[in-house]
C-alpha cells in the first residue's frame, strides 16, 4: 500500500477527548475515527489489524473443532424475555415496522441455543460447538477507554453443547488452552494470567483471562507461583490460589481480554432444549459461553506496547509487516526504493509504503514511529551512497544500513 493513496492519515496532535493511550494512539495513527461515544469507524490500518487477530482466533478454534456461523444483529425482544433477561439495563429496544419489539443483541446465548435445538434431536448429534465473530451492542451507562468499553464493539463469542457436565468440563479445559494459545500468538501470552471470578446466576466461578498492565481498570490478586489470579469481587471469598492455595497474591492491575462460562442447563432449561439419551430419555442439554473480543483485545495491545512515539505492534497483528520510508525526490532514490518494493511484493511481504512527496524527514520518521509498525526501512541518498538500505525495529533504538539482499534475508 502507497501512503500516499491510504484512506485515513495521521494526525499531529491526539483528539482532546481522548482519554486511553488506545484511543490516543489509534485516532492520532489512523487506525479508528470515532463516531460517538463507545463507537468507532475502522479505518483501512485499523480494519488489517481486527482482521489479523480475528483470524488467529479462527486458526485456533478451528483446532479444537469449533464451527463458526453467524446470527443476526437484531432478533425479537420475546427471546429474552423467555430467558428473563428482558430487563437488561444495557439493550438497545427497537420497535420493527408493523410494532414488533427488538433488540439489538449484547449476546447471543437467546439466539444459538433455539438455533442449535433445531437440529439437535438426540445423543448423537452432540457434542457440538459453534462460533461467530460479530458485532455487539451494549447501552453502556458511561462508554469510555477507547476500545476497551464501547457501545458497539466486535466479539467472538463460542457456545458449546453437550450431553453431560464432564463432557462439558472436558470441552472448557480445552478451550483454556486454546486461549493461552491464541494470546501467546497475539504477543500477549507471559502477560495473560487465568482470573476465577464470579459466576453469577450461572455457576459458583467463571473464569477470565486478565492482561497484566498498570493502564488496566480491573484488580487481580496474582498466585506469582501459579501463574492464576482471583478478582478483586470474589477476594473475599476466594483468598488463596485456586491451584495451590498459597494466600501470598500480589495485588495488579489488569486488562479483561476474555472469559468463560459453565452455562449448565440455564438456557437450554428455559427453551426447552433436550436430547433423547441412549435409552430414549430426556435430558437438559449442557452449555458452556466463551467469549473474547477482537476490538477490545487490538486496544489492549496499544494499551501494553506503546512508548511515548506511538504503538509498537506485535509482528502478527501489524497492519503491515515493513514500513519503507522514501527520504528525498531524487530519481535514483526512487527508483530503488521501487525496487525494494517489487522485491518485498515478490516475497509476498506486506508492505506500507511511504512515497509522500511533500512530508518532510521528520513527518515520515515520526509517522512511521506513530503507526509502530514492526520494520521500518529508509531508502534515502545517504544510504545509497552505502550501498544499502536503513533497517531500524520499532522496539529497538539502533539503526543499521545494510544491503537489500540481506534486509530480504532477515524478512
Amino acid at each position: 500500500m502507497r501512503y500516499s493513496q491510504l484512506f485515513g492519515k495521521t494526525s499531529k496532535s491526539a483528539p482532546a477527548d481522548a482519554e486511553s493511550v488506545n484511543a490516543k494512539y489509534l485516532t492520532q495513527g489512523g487506525f479508528i475515527n470515532k463516531q460517538m461515544a463507545g463507537i468507532y469507524n475502522y479505518l483501512p490500518l485499523g480494519l488489517r489489524v481486527l482482521t489479523k487477530i480475528q483470524n488467529i482466533i479462527r486458526e485456533e478454534l478451528h483446532k479444537v473443532g469449533a464451527q463458526e456461523i453467524l446470527m443476526p444483529a437484531l432478533t425479537q425482544e420475546e427471546s429474552y424475555t423467555t430467558t428473563g433477561r428482558d430487563d437488561m439495563d444495557i439493550l438497545f429496544h427497537t420497535e420493527i415496522a408493523g410494532g414488533a419489539k427488538a433488540v439489538l443483541n449484547p449476546t447471543h446465548e437467546e439466539i444459538v441455543t433455539p438455533l442449535v435445538k433445531t437440529y439437535t434431536f438426540s445423543y448423537r448429534d452432540l457434542p457440538v460447538a459453534v462460533y461467530q465473530i460479530q458485532n455487539k451492542f451494549r447501552n453502556e451507562a458511561r462508554a469510555k477507554s477507547g476500545l476497551l468499553r464501547g457501545r458497539e464493539f466486535n466479539m467472538k463469542d463460542l457456545y458449546s453443547f453437550h450431553t453431560s457436565e464432564e463432557d462439558l468440563k472436558d470441552y472448557y479445559e480445552k478451550i483454556k488452552e486454546v486461549y493461552f494459545a491464541i494470546y501467546r500468538r497475539l504477543g500477549l501470552g507471559d502477560l495473560t494470567v487465568l482470573t476465577y471470578a464470579s459466576g453469577g446466576a450461572f455457576c459458583k466461578y467463571s473464569h477470565e483471562f486478565q492482561a497484566l498492565s498498570e493502564m488496566g481498570e480491573d484488580t487481580v490478586f496474582l498466585c506469582e507461583k501459579c501463574r492464576i489470579a482471583v478478582n478483586k469481587e470474589i477476594i473475599d471469598e476466594q483468598n488463596s490460589c485456586p491451584s495451590c492455595l498459597n494466600v501470598d497474591l500480589v495485588e495488579k492491575k489488569a486488562i479483561e481480554v476474555g472469559n468463560i462460562f459453565k452455562l449448565m442447563t440455564r438456557f437450554s432449561d428455559a427453551f426447552g432444549f433436550t436430547f433423547a439419551n441412549e435409552q430414549g430419555k430426556k435430558i437438559p442439554v449442557m452449555m458452556g459461553c466463551y467469549g473474547l473480543g477482537p476490538s477490545r483485545v487490538m486496544g489492549t495491545i496499544v494499551e501494553i506496547f506503546n512508548d511515548e512515539k506511538g504503538i509498537i505492534w506485535p509482528e502478527a497483528v501489524a497492519p503491515y509487516k515493513v514500513h519503507v520510508v522514501v527520504l528525498g525526490a531524487e530519481s535514483e532514490v526512487m527508483n530503488e526504493a521501487e525496487k525494494l518494493l517489487k522485491s518485498l511484493e515478490e516475497k509476498h511481504i506486506e508492505v506500507l509504503f511511504d512515497d509522500r512527496a511533500k512530508a518532510t524527514t521528520g513527518e515520515k520518521l515520526g509517522d512511521a514511529d506513530l503507526i509502530g509498525i514492526p520494520y521500518r526501512v529508509v531508502v534515502s541518498k545517504k544510504t545509497l551512497a552505502q550501498n544499502g538500505v536503513e533497517l531500524k525495529l520499532r522496539n529497538e533504538s539502533d539503526a543499521q544500513i545494510i544491503s537489500q539482499e540481506e534486509l530480504l534475508r532477515k524478512l
